[in-house]
């Protein structure tokens, strides 16, 4: 069996692409999407149908520029969405403009109007949706609101196992800890070109929070995010969910490593419950170097990704 077989054996896998044909050929459980993906998906001539309908359903629907961009863009991630679910089974996760990771209010609202354009679409948004929100306090607040009306989300530019703790506190549905942006930053830090994949410190920041969450029964699952080797992959076999590019799920495919459940909910080592507050989380994300860095830079790039979006939705406006 290859890698990839062995993987799924132990864990969920997810396609983290917004291109259909990959995701068709990897035939994962889920999938994920991002700003970034989203663009280069757009850019593809074989998905230029989708981004023409979400022009004309802006045009349709009028307003002032700020707002045909607006809706555009939001049709355009819900068009992809539907598509993908044509193809996957289960959840596909639809991220909210990361220019609103500081505003509660504005997130809720992005929120549901992501939902009802899926609803339109004839989605069953409960069971086959997630919305993808940035990890500040912000982003928190507004998980804890939407869960509780029915609408689920996926945490993510998750980097500190306090992000972690407050949004199971908050009864987010998903978390997406970032290994391979955590590994980045300790390798630019450290001067090292690579870690031996037990002593990665992405690897190991999302064993961490695995076994937070199972030490103390929450129902939140965690699904590790940003690779770069199928290395760190197969050393968090066993987690809930893995969402993998699909250059690592052809490496995995074409691997025939023997992969083995490395987290095991049943033998957990985690601290106890941290006190959470605004000010405590605040403060110890700001404390930790590399997350209050990846926080802002995460945050930086999706938003910038999402502008160049909305320049080419306006050139067809």
């Amino acid at each position: 069996m290859s890698a990839l077989e062995q993987l799924k054996k132990f864990t969920t896998v997810v396609a983290d692409t917004g291109d259909f044909g990959q995701i068709a050929k990897f035939k994962p459980q889920d999938s994920t999407t991002n700003p970034s993906l989203l663009f280069l998906a757009s850019q593809q001539p074989e998905y230029q149908h989708l981004v023409e309908d979400a022009v004309k359903y802006a045009k349709e629907k009028g307003g002032d520029s700020g707002a045909q961009v607006s809706n555009a863009l939001d049709k355009l991630a819900v068009n992809f969405g539907v598509e993908i679910l044509k193809i996957v089974p289960g959840r596909v996760s639809t991220e909210i403009d990361a220019r609103l990771s500081f505003d509660t209010e504005a997130t809720v609202k992005k929120a549901k109007e992501i939902v009802a354009l899926y609803q339109s679409a004839g989605i069953d948004t409960e069971k086959r949706l997630l919305v993808k929100i940035a990890s500040t306090w912000e982003g928190l607040e507004a998980a804890k609101i939407l869960e509780s009306e029915g609408i689920h989300v996926n945490m993510t530019l998750l980097f500190s196992i306090w992000q972690a703790a407050v949004a199971a506190e908050n009864g987010a549905t998903l978390i997406s800890p970032f290994a391979g942006r955590i590994t980045d930053f300790y390798k630019a830090r450290d001067k090292v070109s690579s870690y031996a994949p037990s002593e990665d410190p992405g690897v190991i920041s999302i064993q961490k929070i695995f076994s937070y969450y199972k030490k103390h029964g929450y129902k939140t699952v965690v699904m590790g995010a940003s690779f770069r080797t199928k290395e760190q992959i197969i050393e968090l076999a066993g987690c809930d969910l893995l969402t993998i590019s699909p250059q690592l799920l052809d490496e995995l495919a074409k691997c025939d490593a023997p992969v083995a459940a490395k987290l095991d909910a049943a033998s957990v080592n985690a601290p106890e419950k941290l006190p959470l507050s605004k000010g405590r989380f605040l403060f110890e994300l700001n404390d930790d170097e590399m997350s209050h860095f990846k926080l802002g830079e995460g945050i930086r790039k999706f938003a910038a990704d999402t502008v160049k979006l909305e320049v080419e939705i306006k050139k067809r406006l």
